[in-house]
């Protein structure tokens, strides 16, 4: 029986650390993919390290469509040649359902049935480790197969996961610098006015705010789960309650501005890197159109502003009081509206 390899891609964690190591932050909509070629290369990656022909590549993502269908992207991507399109679905909430699911249940099942000799997987979920280790009990060898950050490292990948795996190998730099490129701000309307501002003395402008903070300041390494804990547990409060916002309900929340200074400036730096990156990619129309939802932040963002948290903090959930500052730093950075709006307490 001839042997083969395989790849099996969580498409969310693929698309996200490889937005992370070319804009800075995990917002898929902030890079445009040229998915064909960054198959094909990751194909041509495993066979070489395996010496072993691809049997298949299997894509694991929420459907982008209506009712958990595939979006266009998707549709052309299940088109590929030696590429099966798994779809979980998308929750009112924006999150992905049943995408891991399915990744464990075919870990399993294809180990189960030798459909392979050598899976390669992209992923960095430590709830994969049982689906992995079923596998290997059928005699298949797992290999992780990590997106590349900044300094070279695997991007968010549990430890559990990389110590139950057979190996971890990085996917080559050069295929994600070469296939993924920061999405290009679109261009104004023609008969787009001006926005009006309105200053407040009491929030520092956009502009300030970038004048103040050291951009070029390299990405402090991930940090453990302990120690993320005890530079929460650890610090003394040094400032007073203030009143912040859900980006769902708008409901006021009394929050705790007593983080530690250096949860303090990991928050700055994510909200800094999703805004900015957010704001290249949108059209002032669109700027102005968030603005006026205030305090409403879109999911897409507040879910990438916690998931950049969680990769820097190197935990799995973050704390609600983080969160909290999170937000309110969002608006913060983003500036007043054109009608600077204070939400009445509900």
């Amino acid at each position: 029986m001839r042997s083969y390899c395989a790849i099996y891609v969580d498409a969310g964690y693929l698309l996200a650390s490889a937005a992370t190591r070319v804009t800075g932050t995990s917002l898929r909509g902030g890079v445009v993919i040229a998915y064909r070629e960054l198959i094909e290369a990751m194909i041509d990656q495993v066979e070489q390290d395996s010496g072993l022909p691809l049997l298949r590549v299997n894509w694991y993502d929420a459907g982008g469509g209506q009712g958990g269908a595939p979006d266009a992207w998707q549709d052309q991507i299940g088109m590929l040649p030696r590429l099966k399109l798994r779809l979980g679905r998308m929750s009112p909430g924006g999150e992905q359902k049943g995408v891991d699911l399915r990744i464990g249940l075919d870990l399993a099942t294809h180990g189960r049935n030798r459909v392979a000799d050598v899976i390669y997987l992209v992923s960095g979920d430590d709830d994969l480790t049982e689906a992995v280790e079923e596998a290997q009990g059928h005699g298949v060898q797992v290999m992780l197969l990590a997106a590349p950050d900044r300094h070279g490292r695997p991007h968010a990948v549990s430890r559990n996961l990389q110590r139950e795996a057979d190996g971890t190998a990085l996917i080559d730099p050069v295929i994600i610098d070469r296939f993924v490129k920061p999405r290009p701000k679109p261009a104004p309307a023609p008969l787009e006015q001006p926005e009006e501002t309105v200053e407040r003395a009491s929030v520092p402008t956009p502009a300030a705010l970038a004048a103040s903070r050291p951009w070029n300041t390299p990405i402090p390494p991930v940090r453990t789960g302990d120690q993320a804990a005890a530079l929460h547990a650890n610090h003394t409060p040094h400032s007073p309650p203030r009143v912040v916002y859900s980006s769902t309900t708008g409901r006021a929340s009394v929050g705790d501005a007593s983080l530690p200074p250096e949860i303090e400036k990991l928050v700055d730096e994510v909200v800094h890197g999703v805004v900015a990156t957010w704001k290249s990619t949108v059209t002032d129309a669109e700027l102005r159109a968030v603005r006026s939802e205030r305090p409403y932040i879109p999911r897409d963002l507040d879910r990438t502003m916690l998931l950049d948290m969680s990769a820097r903090l190197g935990m799995y959930d973050v704390d609600e009081r983080t969160r909290l500052a999170l937000r309110e730093r969002f608006w913060l950075v983003l500036g007043p509206s054109s009608a600077a709006q204070t939400p009445a307490a509900q």
